[in-house]
């Protein structure tokens, strides 16, 4: 009996967070450990299927990075990394369309869809999604977005379907370009004006001590996110990330979620529980 009693308890409990959240525009930015773990995999293909059954509607924007390795070491190119980003040259490039727009994105598509889900993919090669030009830095084909047409997007969801995007973008002058997740996920969340812009990491959130996950930071809003920079707080590989948040929060999107991606469910615990797991910055 307390096993049946729990679970109505936790049906009560997502209850008052479903009616919320219905009818909403969420975007989650996919990668990291949530993508190369299958089990973990799984529990993500899940939870977006659940959002969506309750009437969220979702955008996925999604990375690719360890098959990308996997198939620049099969095919013996060599990457070059400047200031730890990836120099991204035609053979590269060509690598990393192929495996993003192509072999990735299919797959999770297909894992929506065998679940009886409605999923699509795209990359921001279609429909002018994502336009680009190059970095300032001498980074070959890694593009900086310059202008994002969401329309695509829209159709699809009007149409009830899941969008399922890869960071792929180009100019105008036809070349393609590798764009970084995090800020292709928080532009096209900013273009449309979505409800929630959701990040799975490989961390907790933001730590008060980056070397301690108890210290995670539940909640902060955006005034007070230069003094957590000024402090060393923020530092490492969360810099960027924060500056995706700040960016997707001022061009409109209403909250901003950082999640373990490590953990299964996280997404749909910290949407629909009162505890939450991550930290939200509004």
């Amino acid at each position: 009996m307390k096993f049946n009693d729990d679970k109505a308890k936790m049906l009560i409990e997502m209850l008052p967070y479903i009616e919320k959240h219905s009818g909403k525009t969420m975007v989650i930015k996919y990668g990291g450990n949530a993508m190369k773990n299958e089990r973990l995999k799984e529990a993500v293909m899940e939870d977006i299927i659940l959002m969506s059954y309750v009437g969220i509607n979702i955008v996925v924007v999604h990375g690719g990075g360890p098959e990308i390795n996997k198939m620049l070491d099969r095919l013996k190119i060599q990457s070059e990394f400047i200031n730890g980003l990836r120099y991204t040259d035609e053979d590269t490039m060509e690598v990393v369309e192929m495996v993003l727009a192509g072999k990735v994105n299919k797959e999770l598509v297909l894992k929506i869809n065998e679940r009886g889900g409605k999923a699509v993919g795209l990359c921001g090669i279609d429909g002018n999604m994502l336009i680009c030009e190059p970095t300032k830095e001498d980074l070959g084909y890694v593009g900086k977005i310059v202008e994002v047409n969401p329309e695509i997007i829209k159709d699809n969801l009007d149409a009830g379907y899941i969008s399922m995007i890869a960071t792929v973008g180009a100019d105008r002058e036809g070349n393609i370009y590798n764009v970084n997740g995090d800020i292709a996920g928080s532009a096209i969340a900013g273009a449309l004006k979505a409800e929630k812009y959701i990040l799975l990491t490989d961390v907790p959130g933001l730590l008060e001590e980056p070397s301690m996950d108890e210290s995670l930071i539940s909640h902060v809003y955006k005034e007070d996110l230069p003094i957590l920079f000024e402090n060393g707080t923020i530092t490492g590989g969360m810099i960027p990330k924060i500056n995706s948040c700040i960016d997707a929060l001022n061009q409109g999107v209403k909250k901003v979620h950082i999640l373990d991606g490590r953990v299964r469910h996280s997404i749909i615990t910290e949407l629909f529980t009162d505890a939450g797991v991550g930290t939200l910055i509004d």
